[in-house]
């Protein structure tokens, strides 16, 4: 982790709630800030009790001490540059250099300080999402606690209660500060064997953001409500989204949190899964089936659970197809069936640079190396080893791999068809059509009706 660390010694903390030693203010613990947007490798704990890490998606877990027994944070609210795509990088507000801020991991029982700092150029708070904890702790600005002042600390302090996925974000001018990029994922991870927790090989997580960033610009347009452009996984776009890299028959956990204006339904390609967490904890086994597609709407966390079994590489995607598009300009008209001939000489006359778009469809969209405003990414970009992949947004690649080592999460690369299973073009005959019935080549059709008895049996 490329790592830029501060260090605020002795300074004075505005109080949120809960009473705090002074001693425990002596000092803050050193916020750890990173800017790198790579998929972190799992934060083992050395320290506190153990667990299993999550992955989270494009970003990474934050680093605590350990103080008298209680595990403390140290998050700072500031603006931050987000590099959405290569060479599109977006003005947010995050935590700790990033949007989303880091993973915050803890363990059922454990104590939990947490200092926030505030670097925004206003007042904030944060509201600890799904959590039972006192009420002074809730981070609503107005109601449980005064806001957060630019450039004071406040501490938040409660017991992690009950294991689960939760999320963090501000309560205080909470449409500018969510639509800039202020939230954040949390894990309780149980304290021991639980009855609706299982174990698993692979545990990832990531958040569903979106924004609206015109092309050339760099800061979202915070009043936005329905038509944004930028659909996003860890403020990430396709394909700048990493892939989730697993080893056959991992058992994998995947917690997807929805922190955007409308719902997704997360489909996932080739495994079948099963729904075994909401915001609410761990749903007992017996209210599980199996699905391929789940949807997280607005302010809910999903959790899903399966067994990689079918080796190969499975897309991972919102369903609503707009979602899986970047920069979409939603005032171009659809120019299917138009007929250009003859018409585009005379536009080039004016535009020179003026090209045919749409009127076959878009795919042609995703092969155009046509110029880009600047700060922007391609609606639909990236490539597969058959050709161009058409998505953006909200997609990425699920890879299973027999080779893949235990813990290894790197890329392993486009995967190895086996001979024989991949779709082929067919250069044969055309197969013959299949007779219709009789009675639709102008034979008269014969309706019987048949009155049940009682010896008739119903399923």
């Amino acid at each position: 982790m490329n790592n830029r660390r501060q260090f605020f010694a002795g300074a004075a903390a505005t109080m949120a709630g809960l009473s705090v030693a002074r001693s425990a203010l002596a000092a803050l613990p050193e916020p750890v800030i990173q800017t790198s947007v790579d998929t972190a490798p799992p934060l083992v704990p050395n320290t506190g009790r153990p667990y299993n890490p999550v992955v989270t998606l494009n970003g990474w877990s934050l680093p605590w001490r350990m103080n008298n027994g209680v595990k403390e944070f140290h998050l700072v609210a500031e603006p931050v540059v987000r590099e959405v795509a290569p060479g599109f990088k977006v003005n947010m507000w995050g935590y700790n250099g990033q949007s989303p801020g880091p993973t915050i991991e803890v363990v059922e029982g454990d104590r939990v300080r947490i200092f926030v700092t505030n670097k925004l150029p206003e007042h904030t708070t944060i509201h600890w999402h799904g959590q039972r904890l006192p009420s002074g702790m809730d981070g609503v600005g107005g109601l449980t606690q005064p806001h957060i002042p630019t450039g004071k600390t406040f501490v938040y302090e409660f017991e992690a209660r009950r294991p689960g996925t939760f999320m963090y974000h501000p309560h205080a001018d909470e449409m500018v500060q969510m639509a800039m990029g202020m939230m954040g994922f949390w894990v309780t991870h149980p304290k021991g064997k639980h009855p609706h927790i299982s174990e698993v090989d692979r545990d990832f997580c990531f958040l569903l953001n979106a924004f609206d960033v015109e092309p050339g610009s760099k800061t979202p347009k915070v009043n936005t409500m329905t038509d944004f452009n930028i659909w996003a996984w860890n403020s990430r776009v396709f394909p700048a989204i990493d892939t989730l890299n697993v080893r056959l028959n991992d058992r994998v956990r995947i917690r997807v949190g929805n922190l955007t204006m409308t719902n997704h339904p997360i489909h996932l390609h080739g495994h079948e899964f099963l729904v075994t967490g909401t915001d609410g904890g761990p749903t007992p086994p017996a209210t599980r089936w199996y699905e391929v597609t789940t949807d997280v709407a607005v302010g809910q966390m999903r959790q899903i659970e399966l067994v990689a079994d079918e080796e190969g590489d499975w897309a991972l995607h919102c369903h609503k197809s707009h979602h899986t598009m970047n920069a979409m300009g939603h005032d171009v008209p659809t120019m299917i069936g138009v007929d250009h001939r003859g018409l585009v000489n005379k536009l080039q006359r004016v535009a020179p640079d003026y090209m045919v778009m749409g009127e076959r469809g878009m795919a042609d969209m995703g092969e155009m190396q046509m110029p880009l405003p600047d700060n922007t990414a391609p609606m639909m970009s990236g490539t597969g080893q058959f050709g161009p992949l058409e998505m953006g947004g909200m997609f990425s690649v699920f890879k299973v791999r027999k080779d893949q080592k235990p813990g290894d999460y790197k890329d392993p690369g486009p995967y190895q068809f086996p001979p024989g299973t991949v779709a082929y073009e067919w250069t044969g005959a055309a197969p013959a059509a299949p007779s219709a019935p009789a009675a639709s080549r102008g034979g008269k059709a014969v309706a019987t009706a048949v009155k049940p008895t009682h010896s008739d049996k119903h399923h």
